[in-house]
């Protein structure tokens, strides 16, 4: 289309529409040309027409005759086959039978596969614990085993440990050493009812191995050695391999070789199973706990021992220290008020001790002033008061040191402890008694020193604050005593009235 800029709309419809106009002519003169092409081939068209519809029909009765056959085929094997298909799924049917009947086998093999199983664990559960137990009834009837009893049931009860860690052997095979363990338990009860003898080797309380026999009644064993020189009552001791024999009294174990002989007699009965003998060797006298203690131990005994010294001394000394009583220093005024100043100095050297130096000087110093006078009386108490207290610092210092010395043995004792127990272990207690005894005793003693000396160091600094106070009071008046004197009766003193 060409659009030219000075033409008017009009025109430009005008040629937008004749390329249609083209289009329509040329489609209309190509159909006329078609329209013609049949009319001059339709005698050729004719004849390949009949001619495939004669092929048409040829095909189509070929057809239908194969057809027909095919039927009468299918109408003669039809009936087998549908005997065929009915045989099959009679077969289908009875094989999901089989198969529902295989699959009902198959659960009920598994449940009783399961079950079974539960049972075998059940059975593996009982058998362990059956194991375990009999395992525990070794240990503890070894445990229960008499130390004289040991070397006779010794290789039965290592068999018996030994048996559980033998790989190569069957559990039939453990079981019945644990089961000879049990059988010879029972045995040994039986036997122990009225009494067995035995023989075996024994420590002599020398320390001497020695043959003889046992004579077992109970949880009590008794040894005799085969000359008779041995006998008494057997223990187990720390750190001996062997029984060791207990010397008791001879009029109880004078029996003991008749009965080994011929099996009757009477033999003796503890009651506490030997914790009485046990007691009795555990008791220990003072000089054995000293010695637990110690250097430290010594040290508190030897201040214990000061202290003691010392309070008999002190106590002595308070206790004889003289005072005045009131009717002496009465006796030593009733002079002074007579004029007797001689006689007074007299008086009062006939009394004993601090008091009656204290009066002397009170009655050659009647004549001075009060204040002069009791500094004068007051410096002789401050003379004697160091005299009454001498020592008893010693005394307060031991009291609050032998706790200390205490504590200090008990360091020493454990830091002991503590080595032996790198060196030995634990499972020796005896080895650790030395340490721990050191460690107790020590506090005990420091304890035992302290609370006494302090007792006795309070009873004896009051005692000497007494005295101290009795001779206060003698100074107080004797004082007023002059002072009452010289305001009644000065020219008794010789001083004039009012000084």
């Amino acid at each position: 289309m060409i659009v030219r800029p000075a033409e008017t709309p009009r025109a430009m419809r005008i040629h937008t529409r004749t390329p249609r106009a083209l289009l329509i002519a040329g489609a209309a003169l190509l159909f006329t040309q078609l329209a013609a092409l049949p009319l001059l081939a339709a005698p050729a068209f004719a004849e390949s027409f009949a001619q495939a519809s004669g092929e048409i029909d040829a095909k189509l009765d070929a057809a239908l005759t194969e057809l027909s056959k095919v039927r009468q085929e299918i109408a003669q094997e039809k009936v087998p086959l549908s005997r065929s298909v009915a045989r099959l799924e009679e077969q289908v049917i009875r094989l999901e039978r089989q198969r529902a009947e295989l699959l009902q086998a198959r659960d009920a093999r598994s449940i009783d596969l399961d079950t079974l199983r539960r049972q075998v664990e059940s059975l593996e559960q009982q058998d362990e614990f059956v194991n375990s137990r009999l395992n525990e009834f070794v240990r503890d009837f070894e445990g229960r085993l008499h130390i004289s009893e040991l070397p006779r049931y010794e290789q039965l009860t290592a068999a018996a440990k030994l048996s559980q860690k033998n790989v190569n052997l069957e559990s039939e095979g453990r079981r019945e050493s644990q089961v000879a363990v049990v059988d010879a338990a029972l045995k040994r009860v039986e036997r122990q009812l009225g009494g067995e003898i035995f023989a075996g080797a024994a420590l002599s309380p020398e320390g001497v191995l020695v043959e003889g026999q046992f004579l077992a009644l109970g949880p009590t064993v008794f040894f005799t050695s085969d000359d008779g020189a041995v006998r008494g009552l057997v223990e187990g001791q720390l750190n001996a391999a062997d029984p060791v024999v207990v010397a008791l009294p001879a009029d109880l174990v004078s029996d003991l070789p008749a009965i080994a002989a011929n099996g009757r007699g009477v033999l003796p009965f503890d009651a506490t199973l030997g914790k009485a003998i046990k007691a009795e060797k555990a008791r220990k006298s003072l000089m054995q706990y000293v010695e637990d203690g110690g250097v430290v131990g010594y040290v508190i005994i030897g201040l214990g021992f000061a202290a003691i010294v010392l309070t008999g001394f002190k106590l002595v000394d308070i206790l004889g220290f003289p005072v005045a009583s009131p009717s002496e220093v009465d006796g030593v005024l009733t002079e002074l008020a007579e004029g007797s100043m001689d006689g007074a100095i007299k008086k009062a050297r006939e009394i004993k001790g601090v008091a009656g130096e204290m009066l002397v000087i009170g009655a050659e110093h009647a004549t001075e002033k009060r204040a002069l006078l009791e500094e004068m009386l007051f410096e002789r108490i401050l003379r004697v008061r160091p005299t009454l207290e001498r020592f008893l610092p010693f005394l307060a210092i031991t009291a609050a040191a032998a706790p200390l010395l205490g504590l200090l043995g008990t360091v020493i004792g454990m830091i002991k402890t503590f080595q032996l127990i790198t060196i030995f272990g634990t499972g020796d207690a005896k080895s650790l008694s030395s340490g721990i005894s050191e460690a107790l005793v020590t506090t005990a003693l420091g304890l035992c020193v302290a609370i006494p000396t302090l007792i006795l160091h309070g009873a004896l600094a009051r005692m000497a604050r007494h005295k101290v106070g009795l001779l206060e009071q003698i100074s107080v008046a004797f004082v007023n005593g002059v002072s009452s004197l010289r305001q009644k009766q000065p020219q008794a003193l010789g001083v004039e009235p009012g000084q």
